[in-house]
């Protein structure tokens, strides 16, 4: 292991048309997978409101990959009722929409 956690081989960054894209979503482990996560949207609004073009590609493209990869790895994700059309219209203002709230 290197420093970070992340094996040797998470050093080698996927390319796609010249230009780097991270690590290949699926070689991450589940730990490096959620903090990926959690990076990517924590990043989100600056690069929607401030990136460039290109920019925002990249970042859409990523955050697919790697939200892709997430939901590959959790197909019974735990969905609650609010986030549902169903649920949105029943919910009330200020109901939690997230499990368990």
């Amino acid at each position: 292991m290197l420093r970070g956690g992340y094996p040797g081989r998470m050093n080698e960054h996927d390319t796609r048309d010249g230009t780097m894209t991270g690590v290949d979503p699926g070689r991450l482990d589940d730990q490096q997978l959620m903090k990926e996560l959690e990076t990517i949207h924590r990043t989100r609004h600056d690069t929607l409101l401030y990136g460039s073009n290109d920019a925002l590609r990249a970042h859409n493209d990523r955050m697919a990959r790697l939200e892709g990869e997430w939901l590959r790895r959790n197909p019974r994700r735990p969905v609650a009722a609010g986030r549902t059309r169903e649920g949105a219209r029943e919910r009330g203002c200020g109901q939690a929409a997230a499990p368990g709230g």
